[in-house]
């Protein structure tokens, strides 16, 4: 098996990054915003553990990493919640249409 140095781990993660913002960016769609958060949310978790791998910091960056998971694990769940709920009164997830949420 060939040898995966630092390198590789952080181009993985810029290109997920990458393609969660320009997901976060483009879509009108709440869902697919979502779906770029947790994009950008798991590139940030493999510079994490490609860090701590390669780094000198032990296992501080795997458990960075896991904190990072449970927390969007529940930014997802409160997300949805809230997407399922407008969806229920404007049969619509088009965040153009969601000015009523702005405060």
């Amino acid at each position: 098996m060939e040898d995966v140095n630092l390198i590789k781990f952080l181009a993985v993660g810029a290109v997920l990054f990458v393609c969660g913002v320009l997901c976060m960016t483009t879509k009108r769609n709440a869902i697919g915003i979502l779906m770029g958060v947790e994009l950008v949310l798991n590139g940030a978790n493999i510079n994490l553990v490609a860090f701590s791998q390669y780094g000198t910091l032990g296992l501080d960056g795997q458990v960075m990493s896991l904190f990072v998971i449970v927390l969007a694990a529940a930014e997802a769940a409160v997300a949805l919640a809230i997407v399922l709920s407008f969806y229920n009164n404007h049969r619509t997830v088009d965040v153009d249409q969601a000015t009523e949420l702005s405060g």
